[in-house]
This record gives C-alpha cells, structure tokens and sequence, in this order.
C-alpha cells in the first residue's frame, strides 16, 4: 500500500510518500517539501494573513499531485502548531478544504507528543526500555516518556526555534542580552515540567527527533545523512555547551555555511540549540541518540495499527 502523509508544520509542507503494510517498517519512497514558514506569516493579531493562506492552498495543491504523480492510494494530511494556534484556523482549514478537498487533521500538541513517541518505540524496540523523547519543531518543544508505545506523559511546550528566533532573537547576530533573555524563559518554562516526568524514574534511553536535533548532531560531529538511516548518531550536552556561545556570536549566513545546516533553518539554529541543552541539562541527560523517525512516520503507524482486519489482510 502507497501512501502519503502530507504535514503542514510551522517551516515546511512536507508529503512523505511510504510503501507500507501492517506489521513492517514504512520504507520510503519520495519526499517532497516547500519552506512556507507559516508560524513567520502571522500578522499582528495571530492570524495568517491572505497571501499566507493563498501560498498554503498552492503549496498544498502541489503536494497532493505529488502524491497522485507517485500513486498514493492515500493520503493523511495534518497540520500543527502554526496553524493549531493562528487566531483564524477556522477560516484557513475552511479554505483549504474548498480550494482543495483536503481535510485538515489539526494535531493537539500532546497529540504531536504521543505519535513521535510512537515512532521512536518502533524504531529502537522495546529493548529500549524506558523512552524519554524529544522533539523540537518550528513552533514547538514536545516530550514524551514511557516504557510502552503510549507514553506515560507527555507535552508540548511554545518552545519551536522558529517561534523563538522570530519573537526574541531580533538582530544578526543577536545582542547577548537577546540571549541572556531568552535563555533564562526557555529553561523556566522546561524546569515547569521536569516533575511530571522525574516521578516515573530515569529513562533508560534518551532520544531526539527533527531537522533542528539534526544538523545540531552534524555539526557535532555526527555521520552525514548521506551515510544513511542506520548509522547511530548521537549527541552530547559537552559539545551543546560548546557549540551555543559560537552559534550566538555568528550570523545567519556564518551558521549556513556549517557542514549539514541548510540555509532556510540556519536562522533558527541557535534557539534550537539553547532549546536542546536546556531540556538535557534540565532533564539530566549527558548525551542522546538521534532517531530518524519522527512525527510523520507516527501518523502512518496509527493508521497502519487501525486498519480493519479485512483491510490489513487484503494487504498482506
């Protein structure tokens, strides 16, 4: 089964393309992606404004030929924190669903938690043991801990790096109080949650998903993505420690010139980074390991989970 899952995310409208079936992995087959940066499209008010709403119904359009061009017999479409939070979703899924016949599904943030989380499971076993999961989006921080496929807890929190660059780091590079400030409300508001997970013990494995984790891993030292989907990267809070007082002391063009930073999220890389070593410093966590699924492929696992059984063995 040929499916799409089509995630309409604070940076990017992204349509994955699987080849699936119950009971093994989604192997992919296409990627396609445009940069819409909808969570910098809001107006005064918290809005998306017209040519926002005009650019989402295009890009969206040329997501779902994607999909017919590759032969998706489906595709699950979904939106998070940029849209979830516009003061007019209403009216932008409406248009949407006018312009395009797509239903919007508008994930919850712990709803965005529970499904990568999800994915991280399935992907590292339960030899894993106890998961504490992280992800860092456009718009926001989610965390997730549990010893099963459902997560024992789980939050998201107004932390994305695109959310903070744009709201607090205003000048290139920023102005060190720009810094000081923003550091002091990013751990304040992860330090509010650390007791909602500590009650369950330490993890046995720690993970991170999302581009931001990525390129914070590569710059690190990790291997290259061309190296594939199973080498095992990982990162540290030494090198986060290291590497945070030199992305702030750089410009955005100095941080897009870094091996594996693409120039589109090099922007947002240092509020990343000071979002990262927060939550590992907070949560006590020396180093992760970097987990290739993510969001997107939870949502297709849901699915695959909730074939009918006449479904799931027509499949097999």
């Amino acid at each position: 089964m040929r499916l799409g899952v089509l995630d309409v995310g604070s940076n990017t409208v992204h349509l994955l393309v699987v080849d699936a079936h119950p009971g093994a992995r989604p192997l992919p087959a296409h990627s396609h992606k445009a940069e819409l940066r909808l969570a910098e499209l809001l107006d005064a008010d918290g809005a998306i404004g017209s040519e926002g709403v005009d650019r989402l119904v295009s890009t969206i359009n040329g997501a779902l030929q994607a999909a017919e061009d590759k032969g998706c017999e489906d595709v699950l479409p979904f939106a998070t924190s940029a849209v979830r939070e516009a003061s007019n979703a209403d009216q932008v899924l409406t248009r949407v669903r006018e312009a395009t016949g797509v239903d919007l599904a508008v994930l919850s943030g712990e709803e965005e938690a529970r499904l990568t989380f999800l994915a991280a499971r399935r992907w590292f076993g339960w030899s894993a043991g106890k998961l504490l999961v992280l992800d860092i989006g456009g718009g926001s921080l989610e965390i997730a801990y549990g010893i099963d496929e459902e997560p024992d807890a789980a939050v998201s929190l107004p932390l994305g790096a695109g959310r903070l660059t744009a709201g607090w780091l205003l000048h290139d590079p920023p102005d060190p109080t720009e810094v000081k400030v923003l550091r002091r409300h990013v751990r304040a508001s992860i330090a509010r949650t650390v007791g909602e997970f500590s009650r369950f013990g330490r993890p046995d494995h720690v993970v991170a998903t999302s581009k931001t984790f990525k390129q914070l891993a590569r710059i690190a030292g990790a291997a290259r993505s061309a190296e594939g989907l199973y080498v095992q990267r990982a990162l540290t809070r030494k090198a986060l420690e290291e590497w945070v007082p030199k992305l702030a002391a750089m410009t955005v063009d100095q941080r897009g010139r870094l091996s594996g930073v693409s120039e589109g999220r090099a922007a947002q890389l240092l509020a990343g980074a000071m979002v990262a070593e927060g939550a590992m410093d907070l949560f006590g966590v020396e180093e992760l390991e970097i987990c290739p699924w993510a969001l997107r492929e939870g949502v297709i696992l849901r699915r695959l989970d909730h074939l009918p059984t006449g479904a799931a063995a027509a499949l097999n």
